[in-house]
C-alpha cells in the first residue's frame, strides 16, 4: 500500500508528452520549453528512475535470499 509519501508527481512528464504530441498534431519542427518547466521535467524524471532503480536492487535483493525449488518426476515413458 502506498503512503502519500510514496505518490509520485508525474505530472510534469505528461505536461511534456502532451506538448510533444500537440506539437506532433500541428506538424512543427520543434518544441520550446521555458526553464522552469524543464527543471521540473529533470526533477521529476530523476526522482522516477531513482525509484526505479531502488525497486530493481529491492527486487533482485528479495529473489537472491529466497531458494527457488524446482520438482521434476519422471515416470520412465511406458505407455499405459
Amino acid at each position: 500500500m502506498q503512503t502519500p509519501a510514496d505518490h509520485l508527481n508525474t505530472i510534469p512528464i505528461q505536461q511534456f508528452i502532451q506538448h510533444v504530441k500537440s506539437a506532433d498534431n500541428s506538424r512543427a519542427k520543434e518544441i520550446k520549453i521555458d526553464i522552469q518547466q524543464a527543471k521540473n521535467l529533470a526533477f521529476t524524471l530523476g526522482i522516477v528512475m531513482g525509484r526505479l532503480n531502488g525497486d530493481l536492487e529491492k527486487l533482485l535483493l528479495d529473489r537472491s535470499q529466497t531458494e527457488e525449488v524446482i520438482r521434476i518426476e519422471m515416470d520412465g515413458g511406458g505407455l499405459e
